[in-house]
């Protein structure tokens, strides 16, 4: 067998990885680029230390202490204890899994299950074939900006039955957030369970489970700069569990199949650098450009005799996010157009669009008409930089001036010749939502 060795971090982070012309990146609610500091602690375990942490020899120890470092690098980013962290294959799992063991232990008898209209599908989903098996279910709506009044979640959770809540830390379309420590003590004082999708929180805000006393908290690595396909749920100590998946006992019984070493470990990195970009402020520096980016839109846009509409609580959100609907402007176009453009951002509009449907955030917060079918999202990282973010306005006003008058886009190919701004390696601000 022939091994020939490739330069990982040099094929990864090349800006002519792939076609020779790469865009800015404003989707980082969707996935976010993986931190090279990760992908380099990845890497022994993925080569040379590639044994089951379930061994009895010496090589195996060695594994399972990286497994254990990282539960302890995660637990530090969201005020846990190592053993209340289980690692799972991401948000989806670790979000069926607190659903479905939280639903064996309330029973479907006389029990309630409370929700918010805006929930991520990895929890409206699963609830919603609890209730089509017989589980009394309320989604609690939300008010024009997307947050949840707590007097409807008091009215909603009755502690004169055994139940459970799952409401969202953060939205991960619009980045709004939940007064979560306000609701967390109404369920809680009612004598029920609480679970939260954190997914599109951690990293981007301080998530405290010592602070908030929800019993479970679902997070997921790729949404905060670590690999995909690896997440964990926190499971507070003493909340009463049933496993989803069982095996051979790993994860202390609590989720059966060989742990995934190189992807926890990555996650484990993440977290800890996570807790650093937290500590240090530079979440600060990703607003400032989000708020950049968004002042740029509104000055080249604000203007036009079509209105432009900003999605969402503006003084409570992730720093990450700007979400926002342009009238005579469809979201599934604009995503398109800018994509060819150079710009590669997000809209619950397109993925709505493809399934016939329309964005259920937007919905329930009472948007119509050209607000609802308009909605794009622009999400940033500690990756993004200020050069990128004037380019990203110059180009996205003239795409969205070219949608609205009709007018083709010159040159054989639209986009053509787009090239992504960066300074140094990018990488120069990093440390820090399924």
């Amino acid at each position: 067998m022939r091994w020939v060795h490739v330069d990982l971090l040099t094929c990864i982070f090349s800006n002519d990885a792939f076609d020779g012309r790469v865009s800015i990146y404003l989707d980082s609610s969707a996935t976010t680029r993986i931190h090279p500091e990760v992908l380099e602690s990845m890497l022994p375990y993925l080569a040379g230390q590639w044994q089951s942490p379930s061994g009895g020899y010496r090589s195996a120890a060695k594994v399972r202490e990286a497994v254990e470092q990282a539960r302890g690098e995660v637990a530090g980013l969201i005020g846990a204890a190592p053993e209340e962290i289980l690692f799972t294959s991401g948000g989806t799992e670790a979000n069926n899994t607190a659903l479905k063991s939280l639903a064996r232990e309330v029973g479907r008898t006389h029990s309630k299950i409370v929700v918010s209209a805006v929930e991520h599908g990895a929890v409206a989903r699963p609830v919603g074939a609890m209730g089509a098996v017989g589980f009394e279910v309320e989604t609690v709506g939300v008010d024009a900006e997307g947050r949840l009044d707590p007097a409807a979640v008091r009215s909603a959770v009755d502690g004169t039955r055994p139940g459970f809540a799952s409401l969202m830390w953060a939205s991960d379309e619009t980045g709004v957030l939940q007064p979560l420590a306000d609701l967390a003590g109404l369920v809680k004082a009612a004598g029920w369970y609480l679970h939260s999708d954190a997914v599109a929180a951690v990293g981007k805000v301080p998530v405290r489970v010592d602070e908030v006393p929800v019993d479970f908290l679902s997070l997921s690595g790729h949404k905060f700069h670590g690999p995909k396909g690896v997440g964990a749920l926190f499971i507070r100590r003493g909340t009463p569990f049933e496993p989803m998946v069982r095996g051979g006992g790993e994860e202390g019984g609590r989720r059966g199949g060989v742990e995934n070493v190189a992807a926890i470990v990555g996650l484990g990195k993440a977290a800890a650098l996570a807790s650093e970009a937290l500590s240090a402020g530079a979440l600060d520096r990703v607003r400032g450009l989000r708020d950049r980016f968004e002042a740029g839109l509104q000055t080249g846009l604000g203007g036009a005799p079509d209105p432009v509409w900003w999605n969402g609580s503006r003084g409570h959100r992730t720093p990450t996010v700007a979400h926002l609907s342009i009238a005579g402007v469809r979201s599934e176009d604009l995503v398109r157009a800018l994509d060819e453009a150079g710009i590669e951002c997000g809209g619950c509009g397109l993925e709505a669009a493809r399934k016939g449907r329309v964005c259920h955030a937007l919905v329930a917060m009472g948007c119509s008409g050209d607000r609802l079918l308009g909605g794009v999202r622009f999400s940033l990282s500690v990756f993004t930089n200020a050069d990128e973010i004037d380019e990203a306005v110059e180009r996205v006003v003239a795409t969205v001036r070219r949608l609205r008058t009709g007018v083709p886009r010159s040159g054989a190919q639209a986009g053509e010749g787009a090239e992504q701004v960066v300074v140094g390696n990018g990488v120069g601000n990093e440390g820090v939502s399924e």
